[in-house]
């Protein structure tokens, strides 16, 4: 398996060099007519392989800055520190700049890959038009799509009314009609009942063509994922009764080492963007930049390990909230504790003594130290240095990143239930009490849809912004009204970045109105 993988990490780097060398990552550079590489052998099923393990290497390739900007709106994280990177902060506390750079970032970076993605499923057809088997070009498209719809969703998501392209031509954008977010969730709705037929049912970690790669239920989360943005709770329990009954995936028995080393391709993992040092301390290496997440100050188990940098803080209310429901290895798997954080929960009279994992140093051994910029790290986006490959030293490297695991499927599928829909599978009580159970905790008997967001709340926090879109489809805007902060309806999205209103005259007008 390690030199499957490693093959295609490499095939990987020269699918982004060679098949996509005249993509732009640059929205306001539009190029007309590009062609790709010529003399390409389209009648080569390996050609093909080629550009759709391009397909994942940009998705993997994904900025540092994408997913905290898309995240930190949530009670569940707080940015770390005040006057570096302050437009990160005011995020935060919903102060949008339209013209600092990482509100461009995600713009810019998502609709790159989405130009790169079609890109892709051009070529697939030229394939197809050489001879190549018309099931293996369908599969190869309806995966690309797949990977596109799931960043539309972080798009309209951030944005709210975006457009959708479809072709590889970025120049496409000044034609196009902006769809309204609900628009955007059904087209997306509408994509993945388009391509389901045509995907594999394998688990990823199975798959040997493409480790991880995309299944037919990858794109009937992405789907569930849009139909809970539109509230049509039957549709989410349509997509969420398959995926549970289909028995493909299972909770993974161990939490904590979930978001480490041995979760990587777990059987909870539905998509996870992929990464590797290869087993070897020196020479090739595919790494996501964890050091954003990390403590700022530690005293590593494994000497020489690089911190990180300290902008991501788990909340003091989702700490307490873990703490008020006697949570365990949730809080412990979430939360890097420091003497200074642990001192300022016990400034309140509620919580003079705390458990004893809570402390600054983690079951693996590594001391989190004092650090100005936050009073606590994610836990979630930490790899004990312990787990660092020798000679590896740069924060996280190795790690994963989780984009979608079963537990979402399993929780989606409650408040779907709970909200009206039904479904077959599970039922409420029986999904909430599975996630329940892996934590610690009791059972519980006819749960309410406030029991299930406490669930998700708990399960879910700080990944992908899930607690923000959560309490705003439900209008819980006090709930984001937290710490100082005012959260009102109209801070919903993001403006679109100075950048790109200058670039494209719909999205001028569109703010104008």
């Amino acid at each position: 398996m390690k030199m499957i993988y490693k093959t295609m990490i490499v095939t990987l780097l020269f699918a982004i060099g060679v098949v996509f060398t005249a993509c732009h990552d640059d929205l306001d550079e539009l190029p007309e007519n590009r062609t790709f590489v010529e003399e390409i052998d389209y009648t080569s099923e390996s050609n093909m392989y080629d550009v759709l393990v391009g397909v994942y290497a940009e998705l993997a390739s994904r900025g540092w800055e994408d997913i905290p900007t898309v995240a930190v709106r949530g009670d569940d994280v707080n940015h770390g520190g005040e006057g570096d990177q302050q437009g990160f902060a005011d995020i935060d506390d919903f102060k949008y700049d339209n013209g600092f750079w990482m509100i461009n970032s995600v713009w810019k970076n998502f609709y790159g890959d989405i130009f790169k993605f079609n890109a892709a499923i051009e070529e697939f057809e030229k394939y197809r038009e050489a001879g190549i088997s018309s099931s293996l070009v369908d599969q190869y498209i309806a995966e690309a799509k797949v990977l596109r719809s799931f960043c539309l969703l972080q798009i309209s998501r951030s944005f709210g009314t975006i457009m959708t392209p479809e072709t590889s031509q970025p120049s496409e954008l000044y034609g196009l009609e902006l769809k309204t977010k609900a628009e955007v969730m059904q087209y997306i709705v509408d994509q993945m009942a388009e391509v389901k037929a045509s995907l594999v049912r394998t688990h990823p970690a199975d798959r040997t063509d493409i480790p991880g790669g995309v299944n037919l239920y990858t794109a009937l989360s992405v789907e569930a994922i849009a139909q809970l943005e539109l509230k049509n709770y039957q549709g989410v329990a349509d997509a969420t009764s398959e995926i549970i009954s289909s028995n493909t995936y299972q909770l993974a028995d161990d939490f904590y080492q979930l978001f480490k080393t041995p979760g990587k391709l777990s059987s909870e993992n539905i998509l996870e963007l992929q990464y590797s040092d290869f087993g070897e301390g020196t020479g090739d290496r595919i790494g996501h930049l964890f050091a954003f997440y990390g403590s700022q100050n530690w005293t590593p188990a494994v000497e020489g390990a690089s911190s990180g940098w300290g902008f991501y803080e788990p909340s003091i209310k989702f700490i307490k909230f873990m703490l008020d429901r006697g949570e365990t290895v949730r809080l412990e798997t979430s939360v890097l504790f420091t003497d200074r954080g642990i001192a300022e929960i016990q400034k309140d009279g509620e919580y003079p003594n705390l458990p004893s994992f809570v402390s600054n140093t983690t079951r693996d051994g590594d001391v989190i130290n004092d650090y100005a910029r936050a009073m606590f790290a994610s836990g979630k986006h930490y790899l004990p240095s312990v787990q660092l490959i020798p000679g590896r030293t740069s924060y996280g490297s190795n790690k994963n990143y989780t984009a979608i695991r079963y537990a979402e499927i399993l929780l989606m599928h409650a408040e779907a239930l709970v909200s009206g829909a039904t479904g077959t599978g599970m039922s409420a009580d029986q999904a909430v009490n599975a996630i329940r159970a892996r934590a610690g905790l009791g059972n519980l008997s006819g749960v309410s849809l406030d029991q299930v967001m406490d669930e998700k709340f708990a399960e879910l926090a700080m990944e992908w912004g899930i607690r923000f879109y959560d309490m705003v489809r439900l209008g819980k805007y006090d709930e984001l009204s937290y710490e100082g902060r005012s959260f009102t309806e109209d801070k919903v999205f993001m403006p679109y970045p100075l950048e790109q209103s200058d670039a494209l005259p719909i999205l001028k007008d569109a703010i104008q109105e």
